[in-house]
């Protein structure tokens, strides 16, 4: 019996991150879940992935804004299941202010968790993939990878440092049996997002809707958000034999918005 693939994932306590961690025990694999929450919040999360697909699952607070803790939480995953075949980077946080005004202390948080953790991570997955000759690394970009906007200067700085940081690493590992591609989703809605619809609604004196399709989904020409199902399905297609000449890519998920 061919033993099960491992995929780490970070930031996926929920949203995006916990969807592709669905996707992934779904395809077969046992998974690390990361976030900041304590334990006792994500454990019917944890045990509901291992009783619905029959994987293993655990759960790990490593702190991602220092180098330390990424090192760690990758030990800790080869510790506990004695490989990391998959690596998801996914982890990132925002903040949105005229460049100006921008806060000396939110640009480096943003760099450090939206990047720099990513690099720690592959740092530490490369060499066990190279000796396996097999590995998928899968990093969360964003449409603002590809294209900016105003007033997201760390953000957009960090997201196209990832894809070319993906560019750098699949050229590197082109020859060990590693992918690693960049996944650019556009606007999707996540709890986070969601949170926000009616603060903006009060503030513009707008409906909830109008925010939805003329704030939100205004560069996104299908006016429908990006579904987490979607990314999930498109990381675990990434991470099968049947995409292993597709590296180095940035793939948008975004509605159209980079066609424009």
């Amino acid at each position: 019996m061919t033993e099960p693939k491992t995929a780490v994932i970070t930031g996926s306590s929920s949203g995006i991150g916990l969807g592709i961690a669905r996707g992934l025990a779904g395809a077969g694999m046992n998974v690390v879940l990361n976030g900041i929450e304590p334990e006792a919040q994500i454990e019917p999360i944890r045990a509901a992935i291992e009783a619905e697909f029959g994987v293993k699952a655990t759960y790990d607070r490593a702190n991602l804004m220092d180098p330390a803790g990424v090192v760690e939480l990758m030990t800790r995953a080869e510790e506990t299941f004695g490989r990391v075949d998959v690596l998801v980077n996914n982890a990132g946080i925002q903040f949105v202010s005229p460049v100006e005004d921008f806060p000396d202390e939110k640009w480096q948080a943003i760099l450090n968790l939206n990047l720099s953790a990513a690099f720690y991570a592959t740092k530490a997955a490369v060499p066990g993939m190279k000796a396996r000759k097999w590995g998928r690394i899968i990093n969360i970009a964003s449409t603002h990878g590809l294209v900016a906007s105003p007033f997201k200067s760390a953000y957009v700085a960090a997201k196209h440092g990832l894809i070319g940081f993906t560019k750098t690493i699949a050229l590197e590992t082109a020859e060990d049996g590693i992918t690693v591609n960049a996944i650019c989703p556009g606007y999707v809605l996540t709890p986070l997002v969601e949170a926000q619809i009616p603060d903006t609604a009060k503030a513009r004196g707008i409906t909830e809707e109008d925010v939805k399709r003329d704030v939100l989904l205004a560069a996104q020409p299908t006016k429908k958000f990006v579904t987490v199902e979607e990314l999930a399905g498109l990381a675990v297609f990434l991470s099968t034999d049947a995409a292993a000449s597709i590296t180095g890519s940035a793939l948008p998920v975004d509605g159209g918005w980079t066609a424009q």
